[in-house]
């Protein structure tokens, strides 16, 4: 009966087989199975993929972060939206037996020394009536510097029915120390202002322009002193 026994290691003159242990130690000489190696393997590749899957989002949000502003622009442009006034290349053939008063607004943000004010803080015309106003703009700095013009009109539905033939909007501009330079808008409100019931009853509008200064390094060298010079934007909207 005893010869049946099971035979452990160390019994008789046999070893037994020992199960792998768990946790073994991975010294220097420790080579990982093969099962191992591809698990190994695989793990890697999982790292990888989210890696990648996070840099692309990143990219594409930052991406999209940096085309915001130029769609928005753009689409506030053609449709009036926010109070983005319209571009057209030619005059209206309808002028209304009735008036509109357009007052003037100029703002300065803060970095570009000028004086910046309308010629006439209002005027008022027929709707439909081609017009032209002014306004002027001063470095009072020592050296050369540049800025250019952003606007809205107010009340914003108003935006899409302003039309502007000629503007300085949009332009990069630079002025040299202590020079003063005019600036034309020429406009109409059209017509089709009056079959909007929001506006029909609409009597005063208001256009605002504010400059902003440019990159020393990046637009500013680019112009003559008091030259200006038309940014592609002008196309719509400007």
């Amino acid at each position: 009966m005893s010869d049946l026994a099971p035979r452990t290691a160390g019994s008789g003159g046999e070893r037994g087989i020992r199960e792998p242990e768990q946790g073994r130690d991975r010294g220097p000489g420790f080579r990982p199975s093969p099962r191992e190696r591809q698990e190994g393997r695989g793990e890697r590749r999982s790292n990888r993929v989210v890696v990648l899957v996070c840099l692309t989002f990143f990219g594409t949000m930052l991406g999209m972060s940096y085309a915001a502003v130029p769609l928005y622009d753009l689409f506030c442009r053609v449709t009036g939206y926010g109070g983005t006034t319209q571009r057209v290349t030619q005059y209206s053939d309808v002028v209304l037996d009735r008036e509109i008063t357009v007052r003037f607004d100029a703002n300065v943000a803060g970095g570009l020394p000028w004086a910046f004010k309308p010629v006439a803080r209002d005027v008022t015309v027929k709707i439909g009536e081609t017009t032209q106003a002014s306004y002027e703009a001063k470095n009072v700095f020592s050296r050369p510097t540049s800025g250019r013009a952003s606007f809205n009109v107010t009340p914003q539905l108003a935006g899409a029915y302003f039309m502007k033939v000629e503007c300085f909007c949009f332009t990069d501009t630079e002025l040299a120390p202590g020079e003063t330079m005019d600036m034309p808008v020429v406009f109409y409100v059209d017509p089709a202002i009056v079959d909007v019931p929001e506006l029909k009853n609409i009597h005063t509008i208001t256009l605002s322009y504010t400059f902003f200064p440019l990159d020393k390094d990046g637009s500013q060298g680019q112009t003559a002193a008091g030259k200006t010079q038309t940014s592609t934007d002008t196309k719509l909207g400007g």
